[in-house]
């Protein structure tokens, strides 16, 4: 089966939002929308790296989807259209069946529309995808806007996605395999957060970009981390493990001021939100737990380890 027979049985598909011209030519053609920036993110997966060889193909096209809208979210712009760049070391109908309908399950549940890419052999499996977004002009939600005084907030759950890896076939893989970006979450944050991001990495290497984009500091109190019933079970190391460093959360973590945090309580009702501490003066990232310091490696995912 040459390339243009499997972009055409597997990947060309019907666009669900505007898009002027799509999968089929050398390029794609948006019309952009009047007083929005365009917001452009790439995200590469590598087998046996980023997820397990046997990990279901249909998982695999829902996550590689998924992490970029996150990363679109984390913005606090709207999704719109992805570019997928799939090398294959052969062709496996079955795989490209699974693989095609995962990313198009997450494609649809977003309003997102796949409108070109490339595909090619290559001894090694590996997609990559670019997601596109529009954001209003100067509403972006940037890493380097925290304040001193600011209230630290995540969504959802942490460390859940470290327990699946660990424990596979346990019902905590689904969050591993099939994360959920809080696209919603990230669009009612514009002019209310001062800066985010999404944990990718681990809560505690992730917040750490904010911290010195913004050349501030934070304390968490890790008594109030969002912690789900089996996470929570673990050894005290383990559990604090999992939420700091474990990664692969696609959780939004941002700072708000305590009246934004008034309105956003108001506003979200899909999605919990939990603050975890305060945006401080003193450089660095400072852990407690009952009020008292508290010290645990909290490096997360290192992508050249």
């Amino acid at each position: 089966m040459a390339e243009f027979s499997i972009i055409d049985t597997y990947f060309n598909r019907k666009n669900v939002n505007s898009v002027d011209l799509g999968v089929g030519d050398d390029s794609a053609l948006l019309t952009p929308p009047p007083q929005q920036q365009l917001v452009i993110c790439a995200d590469t997966s590598v087998a046996g790296r980023h997820f397990p060889f046997d990990t279901d193909p249909h998982a695999i096209g829902w996550k590689s989807v998924a992490v970029n809208l996150s990363d679109i979210a984390a913005m606090g712009a709207k999704p719109h259209s992805i570019l997928l760049a799939l090398s294959l070391p052969q062709i496996d109908h079955d795989w490209l069946k699974g693989f095609s309908q995962g990313l198009y399950d997450c494609c649809d549940q977003f309003g997102v529309s796949l409108i070109g890419g490339d595909t090619t052999q290559s001894p090694h499996l590996t997609i990559t995808i670019t997601a596109l977004g529009w954001i209003e002009t100067g509403q972006a939600i940037t890493r380097s806007g925290a304040q001193i005084g600011d209230l630290i907030c995540v969504s959802g759950t942490v460390g859940d996605a470290a327990y699946g890896l660990k424990h596979r076939g346990h019902p905590l893989q689904q969050r591993l395999d099939y994360p959920t970006p809080r696209c919603e979450l990230g669009e009612q944050l514009k002019g209310l957060a001062s800066s985010m991001i999404d944990i990718s990495d681990g809560l505690a290497q992730d917040l750490g970009h904010i911290l010195t984009a913004s050349n501030v500091g934070a304390t968490i109190e890790l008594d109030k981390l969002p912690l789900s019933e089996t996470v929570n079970k673990l050894s005290e190391q383990e559990k604090f493990q999992s939420a700091l460093a474990g990664g692969d959360d696609y959780e939004l973590c941002f700072s708000i001021s305590p009246e934004n945090y008034q309105k956003i309580k108001q506003q979200c009702v899909n999605t919990s939100i939990t603050i975890i501490g305060q945006i401080t003066q003193n450089l660095g990232l400072n852990l407690l737990k009952n009020g008292v310091n508290y010290s645990i490696q909290s490096n997360g995912y290192q992508h050249f380890a």
